[in-house]
C-alpha cells in the first residue's frame, strides 16, 4: 500500500477541500482515507498500487485549483498502539 501526498494551492474553504477530495476519488475509485487540507495545502490518500501521477495533476488542474507537487511513500498500517 503506498500513500500519496499531493501539494496543490488555491484551497481557501471547506469546500474547496471537499471538493478536491471528491476529484481525487473519482479519478481514483480505489483510494482510501482521502482527505484535502488548505492549511497544509495538501491532500492524502492511500493507494494499493502505484498511481499515473499525469492523471492526479491533471484531475486537481481541470478543478481550477494548482497542482505542485506529489510524493509517494509505501505505507504500513500500525497496530493498535503504533506498534
Amino acid at each position: 500500500m503506498y500513500k500519496i501526498t499531493a501539494k496543490i494551492e488555491g484551497m481557501m474553504c471547506g469546500m474547496c477541500e471537499a471538493h478536491i477530495a471528491d476529484t481525487i476519488r473519482k479519478a481514483f475509485p480505489d483510494a482510501k482515507k482521502v482527505s484535502a487540507s488548505r492549511k497544509h495545502g495538501e491532500a492524502t490518500f492511500l493507494s494499493e498500487g502505484e498511481i499515473d501521477r499525469g492523471k492526479l495533476k491533471q484531475a486537481i488542474e481541470e478543478t481550477g485549483y494548482t497542482f505542485v507537487s506529489v510524493s509517494v511513500e509505501p505505507y504500513a498500517k500500525r497496530g493498535l498502539f503504533g506498534r
